[in-house]
C-alpha cells in the first residue's frame, strides 16, 4: 500500500486534539501523503502532521482566520470542494465538520474515520446556537444555512466508500443521519505517555475545548457554589464567557504542553467530564494516569467508563473495578450530587485497576488494527470495481 497515492484531508489544523491524535496515526502509515485541510495554523499541531506536505483550502487567506474560522462554516463546503484529488489511490478523511465530503475522482477508493457527524447541524445544534452562545444575526443566519448544509452532507457521503467510527455512539449517529453502518474504531490512547500516579493536590480537572456542548459552565457553576478548587486546561471561543462565570476557585490555565497536561492527570484528584462526547480520549488519558471520571451518562463515556454508582447505565460491569462516577443529566444539582457522591466512595477506586482497564486502548493497538482495515476495504473496492467493468 505504501506505493500507492494516498491524499489524507483533514478538516483544520489548529491544534492536537482527539481529531487530531487520529490523524497523526494516520500521517504515520501513509508518511508519503499529501495533507489537504481548510486552514493550517504552523506549530499547532505535531510534527508528524507538519512534515507532510500540507495543502490548504481559500479559507486560509480570509480576514479572521486564525480566531474566528468557524463563522465561515457556510463556504465551508465550496472549500472542501475546492480541492483537485486527481491521480490519487486512495483517499482518507479524518473528518468531524466537511473532509469526508471532498470530491472523489472516479475509481478512488475514499475511507473516512468520522469522529461525528457534523455537530453544528445535527445533534448540538441548540447547544451552538442558542440565545447565550450566539447572536441574533448567527442564529438567523444559521435557520437558514442549516437545512442546505443538512442536505450537503448527506449527498456527500455517496463519496464515501466506508466509515470508520470512533465510537460505537458515533456509529449509531452516522447510522440515524446518514443511512450507514460504519465499523467502531476506538482510540488512540498514547498509553506510554502515562504512568499511575498516586498524588492527589486536592483540585479537579478538565482538559478541554472551551466550547458550548463540552459544558464547562456547568462544572464552573458546581464548582462555585461547593467553593472547591477547579483547573481547566483548554481554550476556545467560549473562554471570555467563561471567565467571567468563574468565581475564586477556578482556575484557567490556556493551552498547555503535552508534558504540563500529564502532570496535571498525575496530581490532580478526578478529572470532570460533563458534555456528551463522541468517543473523549481525555477521560482515557486521566485513567491510564490510575485517576478516575466523574462524567455525564451518554455518549462515548458509556462506552470508556465504568461507573461505581451502577444507576442507568448501559455498561455491563458487574465484575469489573469501577474507573469513576456518573451523572444522568446535565443540571447543577445532578453534577453536585455525583462530586460528593465520589468524595464519600474516593478511597474505592484502585489507581492499578483504572489504568489496567484502558489498556485496551492503546495506540499501537489502533494503528494495527486501522491499518489493516483501510488495507481490507481497499483491496475490497478495488474488486468491486474490477468486476464492474468486466460485466460491463
Amino acid at each position: 500500500m505504501q506505493n500507492r497515492r494516498v491524499a489524507i484531508v483533514h478538516d483544520w489544523l489548529t491544534g492536537m486534539r482527539g481529531g487530531e491524535k487520529a490523524l497523526e496515526v494516520l500521517c504515520e502509515l501513509f508518511p508519503q501523503a499529501d495533507l489537504y485541510t481548510l486552514l493550517h495554523h504552523p506549530g499547532t499541531v505535531s510534527p508528524t502532521i507538519e512534515k507532510h506536505r500540507i495543502h490548504t483550502s481559500f479559507i486560509q487567506h480570509l480576514p479572521y482566520h486564525r480566531t474566528a474560522y468557524r463563522y465561515y462554516l457556510p463556504l465551508f463546503p465550496i472549500a472542501i470542494a475546492s480541492f483537485d484529488l486527481a491521480g490519487y489511490n486512495l483517499i482518507l478523511s479524518s473528518s468531524h465538520c466537511v473532509a469526508k465530503g471532498v470530491r472523489v475522482p472516479d475509481g478512488v477508493c475514499h475511507i473516512t474515520y468520522l469522529h461525528t457527524p457534523m455537530r453544528y447541524i445535527w445533534d448540538q445544534y441548540d447547544a451552538y446556537f442558542n440565545n447565550q452562545s450566539s447572536s441574533f444575526l448567527v442564529r438567523t443566519g444559521m435557520k437558514i444555512v442549516r437545512p442546505m448544509l443538512r442536505r450537503w452532507d448527506i449527498h456527500s457521503n455517496d463519496g464515501v466508500y466506508a466509515f470508520m467510527a470512533n465510537s460505537a455512539c458515533v456509529a449509531a449517529r452516522i447510522e440515524y443521519a446518514y443511512h450507514r453502518k460504519a465499523d467502531v474504531m476506538y482510540g488512540p490512547l498514547d498509553l506510554d505517555r502515562f504512568s499511575v500516579s498516586l498524588r492527589d493536590n486536592g483540585f479537579y480537572l478538565m482538559v478541554t475545548a472551551l466550547v458550548p456542548y463540552k459544558r464547562v459552565d456547568l462544572a464552573i457553576l458546581t464548582f462555585n457554589q461547593l467553593k472547591w478548587p477547579l483547573k481547566i486546561i483548554g481554550t476556545g471561543p467560549e473562554e471570555r464567557a467563561l471567565k467571567n462565570l468563574a468565581g475564586p476557585t477556578v482556575e484557567f490555565l490556556g493551552w498547555q504542553s503535552d508534558e504540563a497536561v500529564s502532570q496535571a492527570y498525575a496530581t490532580c484528584r478526578v478529572l470532570l467530564f460533563p458534555g456528551e462526547e463522541d468517543f473523549g480520549l481525555v477521560p482515557l488519558e486521566a485513567m491510564a494516569s490510575g485517576k478516575p471520571v466523574i462524567a455525564y451518562a451518554k455518549g462515548g463515556a458509556l462506552e470508556t467508563v465504568i461507573p461505581h454508582n451502577r444507576f442507568e447505565s448501559d455498561v455491563e460491569s458487574d465484575q469489573k473495578a469501577p474507573t469513576g462516577v456518573f451523572f444522568c443529566e446535565q443540571t447543577q444539582k445532578a453534577m453536585m450530587d455525583a462530586v460528593l457522591y465520589f468524595e464519600k466512595h474516593k478511597d474505592q477506586f484502585d489507581p492499578d485497576k483504572i489504568r489496567d482497564h484502558v489498556a485496551p486502548f492503546d495506540r499501537e493497538r489502533f494503528k494495527e488494527r486501522i491499518r489493516r482495515y483501510i488495507e481490507e476495504k481497499y483491496q475490497t473496492f478495488k474488486e468491486e470495481v474490477s468486476h464492474a467493468k468486466t460485466s460491463y
